[in-house]
């Protein structure tokens, strides 16, 4: 309490709340006009018919809504029916907005574009991949590995390059050999 004092004593000006209280506290020194004892009277009169009255709205506020809630307990409304039914109404409100509309085309403008580029970008790099296949620095090492891989296995001097595949006698024979066995290799220079 003494706090409350204290905190009203620092701030003079603060504004007090609206109500009975600030009625009674306005007192004298209100910027109202001084009123006659009669005029003073009829306003007392009337501020408790209106506090009277605002009662009476609030029980059958009261009453209203709890007669709101058996009827909708009866209909098998839940409070998430009401939320769900709520979000979807908003969803569609939202949805159905000039802003959402022109973002979601914008998006969808922007995606189509993004798409475009990833496929450019994809089509560059397949192309240049091709051309360093087929760069004359790019044959020349697949020309020396070849030669190298040609002259490690002996038996495949015998056949050529493009005779050859995956499965052929040159590399059946190296994997045909024993483990212990020695093999033939060509020193690297």
């Amino acid at each position: 309490m003494e706090d409350t004092e204290k905190d009203s004593q620092q701030h003079p000006d603060s504004v007090p709340e609206m109500g009975e209280d600030a009625v009674m506290t306005a007192g004298p020194s209100s910027p109202f006009p001084a009123l006659t004892e009669e005029e003073r009277q009829e306003l007392q009169e009337e501020l408790v018919k209106v506090e009277d009255e605002i009662q009476t709205l609030s029980q059958v506020l009261a009453v209203k809504e709890k007669q709101l809630a058996d009827i909708k307990r009866k209909l098998g409304i839940t409070p998430l029916n009401e939320l769900k039914q709520n979000i979807t109404k908003t969803w569609q409100g939202v949805t159905t907005s000039n802003a959402y509309r022109r973002t979601s085309e914008t998006l969808s403008q922007a995606s189509l574009k993004a798409t475009a580029a990833f496929s450019n970008v994809g089509s560059a790099i397949s192309r240049k991949l091709e051309d360093v296949r087929n760069a004359p620095t790019f044959k020349t090492f697949g020309e020396k590995v070849e030669t190298l891989k040609t002259k490690m296995s002996p038996s495949a001097s015998a056949t050529t390059p493009n005779d050859r595949d995956d499965g052929s006698p040159a590399t059946d024979s190296l994997l045909g050999q024993p483990e212990g066995s020695p093999t033939q290799e060509a020193p690297m220079n």
